[in-house]
């Protein structure tokens, strides 16, 4: 059963889009700046990330944060946990979103989904997850990724898991039960961390505005360049604070308490989309740690960018792609990349 399409517009669908985007790229001031990166002795193929986190947003906004995560993603299984963005709607929280699909649509051809899913789901109590095609279907923050990995790994298999709506307590619940679980599945199969499989997290950082956002405002220090400076310093500071260095317990309980309101856990305090995929994924990934007996995940922040900031591609004449938002002081998105090797 193939899974198809969330969005047509602002990602590529098609092998002649997907190979046009990455041409841009590399060719673009954005392909300049993630080759100093990978420069860099800290980013090397031999180093593959075993955990990574990237954004979902628009190619046309947010093109050079994607291969500043995924290109060094090298496994041929990765585990993505996506943004539940519509899981109120489906009445989902407090457990993890497993698919039934066998493929997902990708532009280089259908896209396998890992048997690993299925042992993961036998080693879980049935009270920690659900199987939910419909919510899958129409999400769009896992569907982003894979034509970047389908372009760096034209065998990739994928495992998606959606995390939506739960408090913290319940993630500490759940993340040993998993890890434990990812661990055992692995092992049998005698696989390595990084070479076989790997950990990827998607996240949009913060949505900022007053306006198109639903009729609320998102401009908690103002729609102006003095409140977009203050939002982008906001920001950088919970990727510094929460990401940079050593991977532990208390950086993803650090996050959970910048975007999400201690009275409801339901309800931003800061918007970045992914306030309950990032600090789960993150617990997870310290959870495998510690049971592989693996060295200490330590993060790299590898860039920061803006959908007004960052250095853009043209897709208007990719056969349909193009933006999906606006994007202006009164309505923006941030992005950011971290690799853990």
């Amino acid at each position: 059963m193939l899974r198809g399409l969330a969005d047509k517009v602002g990602f590529a669908h098609r092998a002649s889009q997907m190979d046009a985007v990455i041409r841009r790229i590399e060719e673009g001031e954005a392909g300049v700046l993630r080759d100093v990166l990978l420069r860099d002795d800290e980013v090397r193929p031999d180093r593959p990330w075993r955990v990574a986190i990237a954004p979902h947003d628009d190619y046309a906004y947010a093109a050079f944060m994607y291969p500043l995560a995924l290109s060094n993603v090298r496994a041929p299984t990765v585990l993505i946990f996506g943004v539940a963005h519509k899981a109120r709607a489906f009445g989902l929280e407090n457990k993890l979103v497993f698919d039934s699909f066998t493929h997902w649509q990708g532009p280089y051809g259908n896209i396998a989904v890992s048997a690993l899913r299925e042992a993961l789901m036998d080693e879980l109590e049935a009270d920690a997850y659900v199987v939910h095609d419909e919510l899958q279907s129409v999400e769009h923050s896992v569907e982003a990724k894979l034509p970047f990995l389908q372009h760096y790994n034209r065998d990739v298999e994928l495992v998606s898991i959606l995390v939506p709506a739960m408090p913290h307590a319940r993630m500490r619940e759940l993340a040993p039960a998993l890890g434990r679980a990812i661990a055992k599945t692995t092992r049998a199969r005698g696989w390595e961390w990084g070479r076989d499989f790997a950990l990827l997290i998607s996240t949009d950082a913060v949505h900022y505005g007053d306006e198109g956002w639903g009729g609320k405002n998102f401009a908690q220090y103002g729609a102006d360049e003095p409140g977009y400076r203050q939002a982008v310093g906001h920001d950088r500071g919970i990727m510094e604070d929460c990401f940079a260095g050593e991977l532990v317990p208390a950086k993803a309980a650090l996050f959970s308490r910048h975007t999400v309101r201690e009275d409801d856990y339901r309800e931003y305090r800061w918007t970045w989309c992914g306030r309950y995929s990032v600090p789960f994924g993150m617990l997870v990934s310290w959870n495998l740690q510690q049971v592989l007996g693996a060295p200490p995940l330590a993060g790299r922040v590898l860039g920061y960018a803006t959908s007004i900031d960052a250095p853009r591609i043209r897709v208007d004449d990719l056969d349909g792609m193009g933006v999906t938002a606006p994007a202006n002081l009164r309505h923006w998105v941030g992005y950011g990349s971290v690799g853990y090797p």
